[in-house]
């Protein structure tokens, strides 16, 4: 549960490089417009009185494939050459940027081959394959994701198109964001999902040029506080794969690339446990007529819990996804 700020390395400090750009997001949006959907901001007067702040949800939900992922994933792909898309594309993931990758793949005439973890939610796992990929399968506890990725992506000549550890990567997810801001104006505070870090540097990256002084808060599960401890350390650091019922942010350590700008550009990192995001998951579905995954909710839990303190007076939300199958959503909620 414990909030902690990035110290001498918080925002402002220069001794990191820019991985990524406000013009690289800008650059980002035009290639996503008429692609990617513009998602809406949610507000309830419920909530605002619940939280004692005005609240505006940026629901990602609402995306292709269910989730923020598209942005970065058509990003990234939409860079490559006819020769190389002709090749195709490998990523590895737990189901959103699965999909995010396949769908991409197949709008840009392309084929992708999906590494994905043995135990990644049926629904995923079915959409992935829907999109026209190809499933590789590993035991996310004892296999390397990121080593079979690159075995396929040599043996076969693909592209490797990793889930955050690309600069258009964290660009095109740095666009929700930006449309979020763009449509509230100037915001005091803004809470986002942390997993692998590619949607908070991208955010980060979006909001504070857009907002100076704005707070960037990060949120992760309790069982999966890789973000918080290396933030902590001042470099990465690795923890055992978390067991949580977040399995997009079900992350052993951050990436570099993200760290290097989250470690400049956060504020702090918050924690929630497995119970309070089912209870968000439960609140967004009877309150405020949303469904969201368990790691679409966490950012919404932290909000609920009242984790952010001081509380601002205008806080932005990413509801980063909403991809949970219906027997999965009654099992957690039952």
């Amino acid at each position: 549960m414990t909030q902690s700020p990035t110290g001498p390395t918080g925002p402002g400090s220069t001794d990191v490089p820019d991985v990524v750009t406000f013009d690289d997001v800008r650059d980002a949006a035009r290639r996503l417009a008429g692609v990617a959907h513009r998602t809406p901001v949610l507000r309830s007067r419920t909530l605002d009185a619940l939280v004692g702040a005005e609240v505006h949800l940026k629901c990602e939900n609402f995306q292709r494939v269910g989730a923020f992922k598209f942005r970065g994933a058509y990003n990234a792909l939409s860079r490559l050459s006819p020769e190389q898309l002709a090749r195709g594309v490998v990523a590895y993931s737990s189901g959103n940027h699965a999909q995010a990758v396949a769908l991409a793949a197949r709008e840009l005439g392309s084929h992708a081959v999906i590494v994905m973890p043995e135990d990644s939610p049926k629904s995923k796992t079915d959409a992935t394959a829907g999109y026209g990929a190809e499933i590789v399968r590993y035991d996310r506890y004892t296999g390397d994701r990121v080593a079979l990725g690159r075995q396929l992506a040599e043996e076969r000549g693909l592209a490797l198109i990793p889930p955050y550890e690309h600069p258009h990567i964290i660009a095109g997810q740095g666009t929700a964001a930006l449309e979020l801001i763009e449509e509230t104006g100037p915001l005091d505070a803004l809470l986002t999902p942390v997993g692998g870090g590619g949607l908070m540097a991208g955010s980060a990256t979006a909001a504070t040029a857009l907002v100076p002084g704005i707070r960037m808060i990060g949120v992760e599960p309790e069982a999966g506080d890789d973000t918080l401890r290396s933030l902590a350390a001042g470099h990465p650091v690795t923890i055992p794969v978390p067991h949580t019922i977040a399995d997009g942010q079900a992350i052993a350590t951050p990436g570099e690339l993200t760290f290097a700008v989250n470690r400049r550009l956060l504020d702090s990192v918050v924690l929630v446990s497995d119970d309070e995001i089912r209870a968000a998951m439960k609140f967004a579905f009877e309150r405020l007529k949303i469904v969201t995954e368990p790691s679409g909710a966490s950012a919404l839990a932290a909000l609920l819990t009242g984790r952010v303190t001081p509380l601002p007076p205008r806080i932005g939300v990413i509801i980063s996804g909403g991809n949970v199958g219906l027997e999965r959503f009654l099992e957690l909620l039952g």
